[in-house]
């Protein structure tokens, strides 16, 4: 559906100002410096191995525990400093814990086949985003007045993957109170993408996507209302799966959703190696994993693929990068070539009111009629009422302890209608009643994963919306993988969201495994930058 004049005209208006504020900001803004423009290789070959392979080895006694929690801890140590994505750590407590596995592998009487059915993660380390509670841990979400706050209990997600034998090592950064696409907050500062210092690591979890890109991770949990899996994992260049609404608990991680947004936020795994991604899963989901027949064989060459190369052209977000399109057709061509499939393009016209949908569901009222918690009102969280007009001032001069994306999300509600249009929840009817009907059962959709590569830090300011590409997929519910492609001309990751039906979380997985391969999946960070 072509733009009409008037959006075109809007379009070019916003640009303009977008334009402006940019280039002030530009002006004033305080450059960040780094001693170091990348980051140390990867030395010790341990760190190279997948969660299930490094699983593997301890179980038959070929490494043990203890030498690949100590490896990833002194990864840590040589490049945290570098890209501030873990805020806490448990070392002592991670290295006492390795020990006791290699003990009871020692002890163990009834062969390797018995571990890896009771515990598939034994001795293997875990990051976990600092949103999700872990026992002795922070569970702030950036917020100061939340700083002295420690978990007592593991959210139930963290409980699964512990219990499945895998040993955290700490928690990770994210944006403040979760609900922005750049992890920066006023008590753990800013986190970096390991690929480039400048850019930033997304959000909310990005401190996951970073300390996993930086190869200072090999699997951990992140969460997702927005894209808070899917665009830290696509600027860091690594995997991360957004499940299907209501396989993984959500409970144990804060802030908690409210009003329609419980059914919008999803839990799942982030990782390096696609391959880690089913096991995460299945473990994670609990009972609930049953109902995606994770164990089922997938025969790529008889699902039907569709590709959308972008949103259709809303007037609120950049175009798609051209180096992000060429990457989508190279996918394309090469899942043709490979498996004999006819992949259809599509331009789905509702699309192009993806902002519009995901913020009026957003702020609709729950079953029980009762509105969602306000921002404001999470900002206010142990500490005064916060007032969203009076803290812009006070940012301005520098005595806010919220960032200016957390003020500027609070005003911004301050103008939303409580009366939802109804055009808008027409195209959300007309949108996932079509993509339902697309998908089915066999399905599976490309889709771009963010209309932009790692921008450079605060630069998403002026481009808020852009994350709607990822935001339409929470409101529909549907299961999405994110996958890697490459870097880019400078180096930066490219990379793809993978769309299938309801339940069918198995079609996307097994698509990133094969891309995966095609493709090469994540790349050590510094070393020569590899197109698709």
């Amino acid at each position: 559906m072509a733009l009409t004049r008037f959006e075109r005209f809007l379009g070019r208006l916003l640009r303009a100002v977008v334009w402006m504020l940019f280039a002030a900001f530009k002006l004033f803004a305080p450059q960040q410096r780094h001693g170091v423009s990348r980051l140390p290789p990867i030395t010790n070959p341990l760190l190279l191995l997948s969660a299930m392979q490094l699983a593997r080895k301890i179980r038959r006694k070929e490494v043990t525990s203890v030498e690949v929690v100590q490896a990833y801890i002194d990864r840590i140590q040589e490049v945290n400093p570098l890209i501030n994505a873990m805020v806490k750590d448990r070392f002592s407590a991670a290295l006492q814990e390795a020990a006791q596995v290699d003990k009871l592998i020692e002890e163990e009487t009834g062969g390797e086949e018995v571990l890896e059915d009771r515990l598939p993660l034994l001795g293997v380390p875990i990051t976990v985003k600092e949103a999700f509670a872990l026992q002795g841990m922070p569970n702030s979400t950036g917020l100061l007045t939340r700083r002295d706050l420690f978990s007592g209990v593991d959210a139930p997600s963290v409980a699964l993957l512990k219990r499945a034998g895998a040993i955290p090592l700490g928690v990770t950064n994210c944006s403040e109170l979760c609900m922005w696409l750049e992890s920066h907050n006023h008590l753990y500062g800013i986190t970096n993408n390991p690929y480039d210092f400048e850019r930033i690591a997304g959000g909310s979890s990005g401190g996951e996507g970073s300390i996993l890109g930086a190869g200072a991770s090999m699997i951990g949990i992140g969460s997702d209302i927005g894209g808070s899996i899917r665009i830290p994992c696509f600027f860091n260049g690594i995997f991360g799966h957004k499940p299907s609404t209501g396989i993984v608990s959500n409970d144990g991680q804060y802030p908690p959703a409210s009003g329609l947004q419980m059914g919008f936020l999803c839990t799942g795994p982030m990782c390096r190696y696609a391959e880690d991604l089913i096991p995460m899963l299945s473990i994670m989901g609990g009972p609930n994993a049953n109902k995606l027949g994770l164990s089922a064989e997938v025969d790529l060459k008889k699902l039907r693929f569709f590709s959308v190369p972008h949103n259709g052209g809303s007037h609120l977000v950049s175009p798609v990068d051209a180096q992000l399109l060429q990457a989508q057709k190279m996918v394309v061509r090469r899942l043709e070539a490979d498996l004999g499939v006819k992949v259809q393009e599509l331009f789905i016209p509702q699309l192009k009111y993806s902002f519009q949908i995901w913020g009026t569901m957003m702020a609709s009222p729950g079953k029980d009629g009762k509105p969602p918690t306000t921002f404001a009102e999470l900002m206010s969280e142990g500490g005064k009422k916060v007032w969203p007009v009076w803290e812009l001032f006070k940012w301005f001069l520098g005595f806010s302890s919220h960032t200016l994306a957390a003020v500027g999300l609070a005003l911004v509600e301050l103008f939303q209608s409580s009366h939802p249009s109804p055009f808008i929840l027409q195209q959300k009817e007309s949108l996932q009643q079509e993509l339902e009907e697309m998908l089915g059962t066999d399905g599976v959709l490309l889709y771009p994963s963010h209309p932009q590569i790692a921008p450079k830090h605060h630069h998403p300011v002026f481009t808020p919306f852009n994350f709607s590409y990822t935001g339409i997929f929470n409101i529909l519910g549907l299961p999405v993988t994110q996958c890697p492609l490459g870097l880019s001309e400078e180096g930066l990751p490219l990379g793809v969201q993978i769309v299938t039906g309801k339940l069918q979380d198995r079609l996307s997985l097994a698509t990133a495994l094969y891309l995966e391969k095609a493709f090469g999946g994540w790349r050590e960070p510094g070393k020569s930058a590899a197109k698709p």
